[in-house]
């Protein structure tokens, strides 16, 4: 049976890797649209170019992140927490985008659903792992 301070390690080293592995393909899938060619604009549909910016960008903040939260930083919780209150405002900024009538991929609205979910809950995992540990 794992002890709590085992199962605390597993928490934090999980969602480390979750944290870099969805940065290095938010990356690679933000830097594809905004950097390549034509055709990678064109199979990307009606994106919003705010929130493509804001999640390529974001996703450097993801691996950093993760790293620190692998490391047991308590920046790294600080950071996790920023990400997930800008990736909800950046949500909500691209909600009144919608209903402003401007034009959208539906994917999005998904996507930013996982991102808000994954950064929320990593944010409140590393909280309650890390910041009572180093309390």
């Amino acid at each position: 049976m794992n002890t709590p301070k085992q199962q605390r390690g597993i928490l934090i080293w999980a969602i480390s890797l979750v944290a870099v592995g969805f940065g290095l393909l938010t990356i690679k899938e933000g830097g594809t649209i905004l950097f390549g060619d034509e055709v990678a604009r064109a199979a990307a549909g009606n994106y919003v170019p705010f929130v493509l910016w804001f999640n390529f960008l974001a996703g450097f903040a993801y691996v950093a992140a993760g790293i620190g939260l692998w490391l047991r930083q308590s920046w790294a919780v600080g950071l996790a927490v920023a990400i997930a209150l800008a990736t909800a405002f950046t949500f909500a900024a691209f909600g009144v985008h919608i209903y402003a009538g401007g034009a959208y991929e539906p994917r999005t609205v998904a996507a930013m659903s996982l991102r808000t979910l994954v950064w929320v809950t990593i944010a409140a995992i590393a909280w309650r792992r890390l910041v009572r540990r180093l309390a």
